[in-house]
């Protein structure tokens, strides 16, 4: 899930290659937490984005995706010719108590920059909580951004009173005209493909309109996915079944890469290679759009002293949402003494002797296999 992607790719490229620093990368994942799509892909987009301009952007997106698209599709092949797919429990077993401990890694490394005050420490935790009560995720990233801005403009006005009004007047004003440019043609967009998508035939071109609308408005977990999918796939074109889309989260949620490959799967069981391809691209393709437009604004939204405080507050609510997904994953991950073991040896491994996250990985996959060769 994106947790460990960003646990795995912050190894990558921040504490093994220094590509960027640990604040650029926090702002990264705040910035990407507001924009809809899949936050792993996007972040990882923005890595390629900037070491390589456009075409690195590319190269990273299509290298993150191909891999987990191309096994959905055999996954998919199997699924199309045997009714069933093969099982991967003890592939499953292996890894997950060490992606559990990669996560907690990147959480401590990131937290440390991300939690400048005792503010942002108490609203962490609160994420973290409310996460747990179950509280809706884009509530709390989105309450977190209003709240910060509050705050800020609540201790600016105190500022203003001392210092005078004319810089944080300017501010303010360049501020929220380009928020209300921004949100104007955001809104146009949304509309716009909204529409695209109704009363069309159906055929590959409606196929790629579907996923296309998907993309650019899909926030939350693939639990959202799934009402997504079911909405246009299931009620109102009549395409698949319940249990194939069913099916088709499964196979997303089980295979290493983003969940939007989900796409993939029912692609191919509609329309073969030709529906797969579509599929995917259409739910990708928002993504790099939006990648492309927000990755130049990072840097000027932590100049400014408005858009700083809401990505701080983002960062650490984001940090606590991961925070409280790696606690579920460790519930159904650390089970029993063989997943213990695993857990404290690659805390070993990782935190003493800093071996590389991917060969952890894995090796904890070689594990699950032999795991299932010899358990039959």
């Amino acid at each position: 899930g994106p947790a460990a992607h960003i646990a795995l790719l912050h190894d990558e490229v921040v504490t093994r290659r220094g590509w960027m620093s640990e604040q650029h990368f926090l702002d990264l994942i705040g910035a990407t937490n507001l924009i809809p799509g899949p936050n792993s892909t996007e972040m990882v987009m923005h890595v390629g984005k900037e070491r390589g301009g456009w075409r690195g952007l590319i190269i990273a997106g299509a290298c993150f995706i191909l891999p987990a698209a191309l096994m959905v599709t055999i996954l998919a092949w199997a699924y199309v010719t045997y009714g069933a797919t093969p099982q991967g429990e003890s592939l499953l077993y292996a890894v997950k108590p060490v992606v559990v401990v990669i996560v907690l890694q990147a959480l401590i490394k990131l937290g440390r920059k991300a939690v400048k005050s005792r503010l942002l420490a108490l609203i962490g935790i609160a994420v973290f909580v409310l996460y747990l009560l179950g509280v809706n995720e884009l509530v709390l990233l989105f309450g977190t951004a209003s709240l910060m801005l509050i705050i800020t403009f609540i201790r600016r006005q105190f500022l203003t009173a001392v210092v005078g009004p004319m810089l944080a007047g300017q501010e303010w004003r360049t501020s929220a005209d380009s928020a209300t440019v921004a949100g104007g043609g955001w809104r146009v967009s949304l509309s716009n493909l909204w529409q695209l998508g109704e009363g069309m035939p159906v055929d590959l071109g409606q196929l790629f309109l579907v996923f296309l609308k998907v993309g650019a408005v899909l926030y939350g977990s693939g639990y959202v996915l799934l009402a997504f999918l079911r909405n246009d796939l299931v009620l109102r074109l009549g395409w698949l079944t319940d249990q194939q889309l069913v099916d088709a989260i499964a196979i997303g949620q089980v295979t290493p890469g983003p969940i939007l490959t989900t796409a993939t799967f029912i692609g191919y069981v509609l329309a073969g290679i030709p529906g797969a391809v579509v599929a995917t691209v259409g739910i990708f393709l928002p993504s790099f759009i939006f990648v492309t437009i927000l990755n130049p604004l990072v840097p000027r939204m932590r100049q400014s002293p408005w858009t700083a405080a809401l990505l701080d507050g983002v960062n650490v609510a984001a940090l606590g949402l991961m925070a409280g997904v790696t606690l579920f994953i460790g519930r159904t991950a650390v089970i029993d003494m063989p997943t213990i073991i695993l857990a404290v040896v690659t805390a070993i491994l990782l935190f003493r002797f800093k071996i590389s996250t991917i060969w952890l990985v894995l090796g904890a996959g070689v594990i699950g296999l032999l795991i299932a060769v010899f358990t039959g």
